[in-house]
C-alpha cells in the first residue's frame, strides 16, 4: 500500500467531467430511449397464457435488468456528485433526470408486476422451474405478491409520476436545506463557520466545552431551519401516508417490514430483547458520567472520547490497521479493501462543502463501489470507514449475479457492514499495547451498542409516533422536537442531562425516501452481525466461505430464511437476538470491572 493515500475519490474513471460531463450526458439520452423501448414493449405484451408464451417475457426480463444496472450506476454517481459539492447546481438537475427515470422505470416494473399478478397458478409454477428463470424465481414471487396487494397500474404509476416533484422532490430538499447550515466555531481566537458535516464531527471533541459550545450552536443552526425542515417532513409523511390509505395498508410499518424482507414477529422480538438489556447500558452510561467527572451526561458526551489525550489516527493508518485486521478474517475482503485505498474509491477528505455523514455506493457497470466520509482522525472515523467497507464489500461478492438478485435490503446490508467494524474493533482492543488503550477502544466499541439500542430506538419510537400523530394533521417544528425528546428521554432512559430536540431536523434518514423508517434495520444489522461474529469466533478461518454465501443470498430470501439456512436459528424467538445482546453485555460488564478503580 501506497505511504500516502489520496483522500479524494476517483470519479473521472466512471465518467469523465464530472456534472459537465459530456460521457454521460450521451450515458444517460441512451438510457432513457432504451427504458422508453422497453415501456413501449411491456405494455404492448399479453398476460403468458401458456408456458410457450413466457420466453418472449424472458428477453424483457433482461432488457428490465440491464436497465436498473445502468440507472443505479447513473444514480450513484449524481449522489457522488452532490455529496462531494453541496453547491454542484448541475449535479441537481442531473439528480432530477435520475429521479425522473427512475419512475419510469418504476413504472416498467409495475407492468411486469401486474403481467405475473395476471399470470396463472399454472403458467407461473411452471416458468419459475425453468434454468433459465429459477435463479431469479424468490424476487419475481415477491413482485408478483407485493402487485396483489397495490393500486392497479395505473394508479401506482400515476403515483410514481406525482412523485418525483413531490414525494421525492420534498426529500432532495433536504439536501438544498443541510447546503445553507452553518454552524460557527472559534479557530485560534478568529470565528469559522463549518458546514454540517464538519460540525458533526466536530461534536465528538474531546474537549467537553468545544463539545457543550458546538452542539449549542449546532441546535440553534438547526432551530433556525426547523420550520424549512417540519414543511418536509410533514409533506413526506402525509404522501405516505394517502398512498398507504389508497393501497388498503392499515400500518406504516407494512412498507418498510416488506422491504427489508421481515416479519413483525422477528422485529418485536428484537425490541424486546434490547429493552431488558438497557439497565446495563445505564451502568456504562452512568460509569461514564464519572470518568468525564459530571453528574449526569449530557447529549454531547455519549459519543465523546473518555480521554481528553485522545490520539489522532492518520488515514494511512487507520487503512493499514483495517486492511490487517480484514486479512485476519478472510484474504478476499482484505484485497477489496486494499483495492479501494489504492484505486481512489474513497472520498474521506475533510473539507467545507460536503453534506454531512457517510455511504457507500455501487456501480454495477463498473463493478466498481464509492465509499464518501470526511475523515477527522477519530477512532469513529476508523469505524466509519470500516463500516463503508464493509458495504463495499457486500457488493464486491455479488457482482456476478443477476441484477435483481443484488437488490438486498438495507437490514442485511447493515449487517455486513456493522460484521466489518466488529472485526476492526474487536480485533484492536485485543492488541492494544496497555490498559489504558484497551480501555479506549472498548468504550469506543459499546458507543455502537449505545447508538443501536438506544439512539436508533429513539429514532424508531420518534418516527411511529409521529405517523400517528401526522395522521390528524400538520405538526409544527415545536411539536417534532417535543416529540423527539421524548423518545429520546425514554430510549435512554432518562439517563441523560440534556437532549437534542432538533435531532429530527438534522438527520437525513427522515428524509430518505426510498427506505421508510431508516433506523431499525441498523439495530437489525448490528444484531445479526454479532450472532454472525459469534459463529466466526467458533469456527475460525473456515467461516470466511461460509460468510460469503451468506452475502450472496441475502438479495433472494427472507431474514428468517437467511438465518435458518447459513445460522441455524429461528429469528422470530428470542433466544438468538438475547445471544447477540449478551455479546453487548459482556463488553460492558469488562468496562466496569476495568474502570472501577478509576472512580473510587
Amino acid at each position: 500500500m501506497s505511504t500516502t493515500l489520496k483522500q479524494t475519490w476517483d470519479l473521472e474513471s466512471v465518467f469523465s467531467g464530472g456534472s459537465s460531463s459530456a460521457s454521460f450526458a450521451e450515458y444517460l439520452k441512451q438510457l432513457e430511449q432504451d427504458v422508453a423501448v422497453l415501456d413501449k414493449a411491456i405494455n404492448e405484451y399479453q398476460v403468458p397464457k401458456a408456458i410457450e408464451d413466457t420466453y418472449a417475457l424472458d428477453s424483457l426480463l433482461d432488457q428490465l435488468q440491464d436497465a436498473a444496472a445502468r440507472l443505479y450506476e447513473g444514480s450513484s454517481f449524481t449522489a457522488c456528485l452532490g455529496a462531494q459539492n453541496q453547491d454542484d447546481k448541475k449535479a441537481v438537475q442531473l439528480s432530477g433526470r435520475i429521479a425522473a427515470l427512475s419512475a419510469r422505470l418504476a413504472a416498467v416494473q409495475t407492468m411486469f408486476d401486474s403481467l405475473f399478478e395476471r399470470t396463472s397458478d399454472a403458467v407461473w409454477s411452471a416458468w419459475m422451474e425453468r434454468p433459465e428463470i429459477k435463479p431469479i424465481s424468490f424476487v419475481l414471487n415477491e413482485s408478483r405478491l407485493k402487485a396483489k396487494e397495490k393500486m392497479s397500474p395505473e394508479l401506482e404509476n400515476l403515483a410514481l409520476d406525482l412523485a418525483v416533484d413531490g414525494y421525492h422532490g420534498w426529500g432532495e430538499f433536504y439536501d438544498t436545506i443541510v447546503s445553507k447550515v452553518r454552524v460557527p466555531f472559534e479557530v485560534n481566537g478568529e470565528t469559522v463557520y463549518l458546514s454540517a458535516g464538519q460540525a458533526a464531527n466536530k461534536l465528538q471533541d474531546p474537549d467537553r466545552n468545544v463539545r457543550e459550545k458546538l452542539l449549542q450552536d449546532w441546535e440553534k443552526a438547526w432551530s433556525d431551519a426547523a420550520d424549512y425542515c417540519a414543511d418536509t417532513l410533514n409533506h413526506l409523511a402525509g404522501f405516505r401516508l394517502k398512498l398507504y390509505e389508497r393501497r388498503g395498508w392499515d400500518s406504516v410499518l407494512k412498507e418498510p417490514l416488506s422491504i427489508n424482507r421481515m416479519s413483525q414477529d422477528t422485529l418485536d422480538a428484537m425490541w424486546n430483547v434490547i429493552t431488558r438489556a438497557k439497565p446495563t447500558l445505564v451502568k456504562f452510561l452512568e460509569r461514564k458520567a464519572q470518568l468525564l467527572g459530571v453528574e449526569q451526561l449530557s447529549w454531547a458526551d455519549v459519543d465523546a472520547p473518555i480521554t481528553s489525550a485522545s490520539e489522532k489516527i492518520s488515514y494511512d493508518d487507520a487503512a493499514v490497521n483495517i486492511v490487517n485486521q480484514f486479512r485476519k478474517f478472510s484474504p478476499r475482503m482484505a484485497e477489496f479493501a486494499q483495492h479501494a485505498f489504492d484505486h481512489q474509491w474513497i472520498e474521506a477528505e475533510d473539507r467545507p462543502g460536503k453534506r454531512p455523514g457517510g455511504f457507500c455506493t455501487g456501480l454495477p457497470v463498473s463493478k466498481e463501489t464509492r465509499i464518501f466520509m470526511t475523515y477527522a482522525g477519530t477512532a469513529s472515523n476508523v469505524s466509519t470507514l470500516a463500516h463503508e467497507l464493509g458495504h463495499g464489500y457486500h457488493q464486491h461478492v455479488m457482482d456476478d449475479m443477476e441484477m435483481l438478485n443484488q437488490n438486498y435490503a438495507m437490514n442485511v446490508a447493515e449487517t455486513a457492514s456493522t460484521f466489518a467494524e466488529l472485526i476492526v474493533s474487536d480485533a484492536l482492543i485485543k492488541e492494544a499495547k496497555d490498559e489504558e488503550a484497551q480501555i479506549a477502544l472498548l468504550e469506543e466499541k459499546i458507543q455502537n451498542s449505545i447508538a443501536f439500542f438506544m439512539n436508533i430506538h429513539a429514532r424508531f419510537l420518534f418516527e411511529t409516533r409521529f405517523y400517528e400523530k401526522r395522521k390528524e394533521g400538520l405538526l409544527s417544528s415545536s411539536e417534532l422536537s417535543e416529540l423527539m425528546e421524548e423518545a429520546q428521554r425514554e430510549a435512554y432512559c432518562d439517563a441523560l442531562g440534556t437532549y437534542h430536540p432538533t435531532f429530527w431536523a438534522s438527520k437525513l434518514h427522515f428524509y430518505i425516501t426510498d427506505v421508510p423508517f431508516y433506523n431499525f434495520p441498523y439495530t437489525f444489522g448490528y444484531m445479526f452481525s454479532m450472532g454472525i461474529y459469534a459463529q466466526a469466533q467458533k469456527e475460525g478461518s473456515d467461516f470466511a466461505e461460509k460468510y460469503d454465501a451468506l452475502l450472496r443470498d441475502t438479495g433472494r430470501m427472507t431474514v428468517e430464511e437467511l438465518a435458518e439456512k447459513h445460522l441455524g436459528t429461528d429469528v422470530t424467538k428470542p433466544a438468538f437476538w438475547q445471544g447477540a445482546a449478551d455479546l453487548c453485555i459482556s463488553d460492558i460488564e469488562q468496562f466496569l470491572s476495568m474502570t472501577q478503580h478509576r472512580v473510587i
